[in-house]
């Protein structure tokens, strides 16, 4: 018998030092899991991502969306997207991330792999867009995958399973000082949906005249 089974634990911090990263497990359960799944799989505007490298217009097939409370500019990989109005199944999950956190996010970025061939290569997510040290709420559903971590001068690494449902929260320093990477796998053949929650400074705004109706 598990003596912690229903119980509300507070998650742990992943990273030794030089950050906070907490892992909650799985906030939602596995039938809310597959709902969501599937509802995102097919409501969002997904399209492929593009990426510049060495000059060069890289098309990838991994999906991405990008939603939030305005018009957001969010510019990495040498592209700018602009954010679409929130729809309901995003503000259902926005908002149990948001309680179960503690904190508070304005938009989210979506991203859709279709298989373990699809993969993130190591980087941080330090843009000049997003707040800086702002807490960046990362849910999953779909398929379990492997994610990393590795500290930009150490090179010390971390892993840690992502579960069906489950959310990881960074914050604090932790892109300062940790890179981040989502590893290809031929061992994966089904597809996952990771939602990264975000805080945008508000004076990135394609159009500030323009506000969404929430």
């Amino acid at each position: 018998m598990d003596l912690f089974e229903g119980l509300d634990l507070p998650p742990h911090n992943l990273l030794p030092y030089d950050g906070v990263t907490e892992y909650y497990g799985s906030i939602f359960s596995a039938e809310e899991s597959e709902v969501y799944f599937n509802t995102l799989l097919n409501s969002i505007a997904w399209e492929q991502d593009k990426a510049v490298i060495y000059g060069k217009t890289i098309i990838t097939k991994r999906k991405v969306a990008w939603y939030g409370d305005l018009p957001f500019e969010y510019t990495y990989s040498k592209t700018t997207k602009v954010a679409l109005p929130w729809i309901e199944v995003l503000q259902d999950i926005k908002a149990k991330v948001e309680a179960k956190s503690g904190e508070t996010y304005n938009a989210c970025l979506l991203n859709l792999y279709h298989n373990g061939g699809e993969g993130m290569a190591w980087h941080s997510d330090a843009e000049k867009d997003l707040v800086r040290d702002g807490a960046i709420g990362s849910v999953s559903f779909g398929a379990e995958r492997k994610f990393y971590f590795k500290h930009k001068q150490t090179k010390d690494k971390v892993d840690v399973l992502l579960e069906q449902g489950s959310l990881l929260v960074m914050k604090g320093t932790t892109q300062t000082h940790w890179l981040h990477s989502l590893p290809t796998t031929k061992r994966i053949s089904t597809p996952r949906i990771n939602l990264t929650f975000r805080t945008i400074k508000h004076e990135n705004v394609n159009n500030p005249y323009i506000f969404y109706l929430m």
